[in-house]
């Protein structure tokens, strides 16, 4: 079978593509392939779609898979058949001028990060379903930055590490309960190579322990025209224990989570160094990450024979520190022991004492009680930290404010960039079409800027309509798919499978809710009066219905019982073909949901939720925002491009706060959602709903665009860390 060398198949930069213009389909096809940017380029998508749309959808929309069962010969008869030729090529073509481009925002905007690129590290990236190195919100998140920075053309590095189990697929069992399985990934149908020393050979680092040494292989996955370098200990040299510690994304207890941070930080500013990287900006998404910022030391101090006080200082000047979790158990924290089994050679290096160094981890540095926190350490060795929106920003704030005893919470050097999506990855490609027929020609290259979103308003109401009417249909098409084989496997009535295949109605109003099980995410709080649901899901002129989706931590008990308490909705009779529980939540199934539904719920008790992001996809495709006045909601919620659940006020009972949010859900649902979407004119369409769908989608989605996000990073935390001059977030 024919390979491309894998430097061309990767970076498809310059050298590499000027002599690859004679290459057959299949190699062109490969290229394609071993490029993320593929995912998000719809063309490309249904490109290999079409080559096999059964085995597409059997094989998670992976096309390395996906080509691994064609030959050349077999794949130029396919495209002789289906007419290809012209689509492959043109898809070839656009990727090399992507890859070429030397005109980008970045060119006029991030001068300075040409010469020092930024350094991004995070312990999951969520790039698409076929690469399962993410559990949630946060890989996500990581992964349309990613995705931005790309496209925007910044001098940009990632760092991550390769789980070759990912994140767990869920099973329910007969009785609702989240079941975990675990399945090795197979590399080859990764798109990754090995990255490459100075020497030519495959590039493998070394973290020093107490108790031996932790090496990792360095795999290099190109997204779009950044490089992502994801570490992997299951290699030779290793012990058995060591080798599967990458094997899983947020497994094991705290000595496993500990040596994974280290081979993330530590082994990943080793691997941009042996690779020739000398970043200008650091930045730490989360606090998983924070041990890059020691190893950075450590460089300066070798390099410029710097004083560790002195290194710290400057290191602390070019690192940027991102918090997302405004639960204080979420934040990793570790004991003395474990600190200095892992950090003792590091803490030797730097010349500083045992107290030193858990100092740094303290919020009270001579407090021997007090465990090494790493978001303590993000925040001592950075100069810019942000939280992921404004309400965010107050709590983090006030969170941390015992690290600067002297000032006002106010004057806490913590500021906001609230999170964005990456618009080309979550918008329908139905809807980018329509999009393209009524927006400005170069709209897609400025869906940063409001101006352009304003074209929503010249859209035909009845266009808009029937474009999300199609994409609902769609979801429920999946839906349906989904929950009969799931009944199926569990053994359920042959009558059951049936009753699947026909659940829910297109002409209903459809709710989806979708996230990660945890209790304070409220996923039950529409359950609070049963009975008055099932007179809202069974109204016989205003019925409505519910899909949900989301995993439980294997650990989250409650979060499981939670699950079972949604999915067991199903024996119910009221609920039976109005309510759906999807399975194995992943970029897949959220993808359906955010571009079918007519609602987007989010109801987390406030204000637990950082920023969320799941609902800035729905505003994408028309969805409107049910939703507490948390995350980013608090701020983008303006009383006529959505609905609003409470005042967003909080009381400090949470069973109070509870039962009030509950009855402003049922409240905003009765007098508000069901009125407005069932309001039709003679024509049949909800004119009130499809402009309160325009309201939304002008006001909303050039905001909350991963575009505009990353652009808030560069122009006030990273050109400044870099050493240039602009708006600075906070300076400290």
């Amino acid at each position: 079978m024919s390979q491309l060398d894998s430097a061309t198949v990767v970076t498809m930069d310059k050298s590499a593509s000027a002599g690859v213009s004679s290459l057959n389909l299949y190699d062109k096809c490969l290229a394609l392939a071993h490029n993320v940017w593929w995912s998000w380029q719809p063309e490309v998508v249904n490109l290999f779609r079409d080559l096999d749309p059964i085995r597409w959808r059997q094989l998670d929309h992976n096309p390395i898979a996906l080509l691994s069962e064609f030959t050349p010969d077999r794949l130029e008869m396919r495209a002789a058949e289906l007419v290809l030729y012209s689509r492959i090529n043109h898809a070839y073509r656009r990727l090399k001028e992507y890859m070429n481009s030397s005109q980008t925002w970045a060119t006029t905007h991030a001068g300075v990060l040409g010469s020092k690129p930024v350094a991004y590290f995070s312990a999951e990236f969520g790039m698409h379903e076929s690469i399962p190195i993410y559990s949630g919100g946060l890989g996500v998140l990581s992964g349309d930055h990613v995705k931005s920075a790309s496209d925007l053309g910044i001098n940009f590095v990632a760092v991550g590490l390769f789980y070759d189990q990912g994140y767990f697929k869920q099973h329910l069992d007969h009785d609702g309960y989240q079941l975990e399985e675990y399945l090795d990934t197979k590399v080859e149908n990764v798109p990754m190579v090995p990255a490459r020393g100075a020497d030519g050979n495959p590039l493998h680092v070394t973290v020093e322990t107490r108790n031996g040494n932790l090496i990792a292989k360095v795999w290099l996955m190109q997204v779009g025209r950044v490089r992502l370098y994801l570490l992997d200990c299951d290699v030779e040299g290793n012990s058995p224990e060591d080798r599967e510690l990458t094997s899983r994304l947020y497994g094991g207890d705290h000595r496993t989570r500990i040596r994974q941070e280290l081979v993330l930080g530590v082994g990943g500013v080793r691997a941009l160094h042996a690779l020739g990287y000398s970043p200008g900006v650091i930045h730490m998404n989360e606090g998983h990450s924070a041990f890059a910022g020691l190893e950075a030391i450590r460089v300066a101090m070798e390099d410029d024979g710097q004083s560790f006080d002195e290194a710290l200082r400057e290191v602390a000047q070019h690192s940027v520190f991102t918090t997302h979790t405004p639960v204080p158990a979420g934040h990793d924290r570790f004991d003395g022991g474990l600190i200095e089994e892992h950090l003792g050679p590091l803490r030797d290096k730097l010349g500083i004492s045992y107290d030193q160094l858990m100092g740094l981890g303290r919020v009270e540095p001579h407090n021997g009680g007090e465990s090494f926190t790493m978001t303590v350490l993000a925040l001592k060795l950075s100069r810019r930290a942000n939280a992921v929106s404004s309400l965010h920003g107050h709590v983090s704030r006030r969170m941390w404010a015992h690290l600067w005893p002297w000032r006002v919470e106010e004057e806490i050097p913590i500021g906001h960039i609230t999170n964005g999506v990456h618009i080309q990855s979550w918008l329908a490609y139905q809807m980018q079409q329509l999009y393209d027929r009524y927006f400005p020609a170069d709209w897609m290259k400025r869906m940063g800027e409001a101006e352009v979103w304003q074209y929503i308003h010249t859209i035909d109401p009845g266009e808009l309509w029937e474009t999300h009417h199609a994409l609902k249909n769609l979801l429920l098409s999946f839906v349906r798919r989904r929950v009969s084989r799931q009944y199926r496997r569990r053994g359920e009535s042959d009558e059951s499978v049936e009753l699947a295949r026909s659940m829910l109605d297109p002409n209903i109003l459809t709710i989806g809710f979708a996230r990660r099980f945890a209790t304070y995410k409220r996923a039950d709080l529409l359950m609070q009066d049963l009975d008055l649901l099932a007179q809202l899901i069974n109204d016989p002129d205003r019925p409505i219905q519910i899909i949900f989706a989301g995993k439980a931590h294997p650990a989250d008990e409650p979060g499981k019982q939670l699950i079972k308490r949604v999915s067991n909705m199903r024996h119910d009779p009221r609920f039976a073909q109005r309510v759906a529980f999807i399975e194995d939540y992943d970029i897949n199934v959220c993808r359906h949901l955010v571009q079918g539904v007519d609602v987007w719920l989010n109801n987390p008790r406030r204000p637990l939720e950082a920023s969320g992001t799941s609902g800035q996809k729905a505003v994408l495709n028309g969805g409107l925002n049910l939703s507490v006045l948390d995350g980013w909601w608090a701020e983008a919620y303006d009383g006529a491009n959505g609905f609003a659940i409470g005042k967003g006020t909080s009381h400090v009972s949470d069973a109070i706060n509870d039962r009030r949010d509950g009855e402003s859900l049922m409240k905003a649902l009765r007098e508000q959602v069901i009125p407005l979407y069932y309001d039709r004119d003679v024509d049949g369409l909800p004119r009130q709903w499809i402009k309160r769908m325009m309201n939304s989608i002008g006001s909303l989605a050039w905001r909350f665009s991963a575009h505009r996000m990353v652009m808030d990073y560069v122009l006030s935390a990273y050109v400044p860390a870099a050493g240039g001059l602009s708006c600075d977030m906070n300076s400290r």
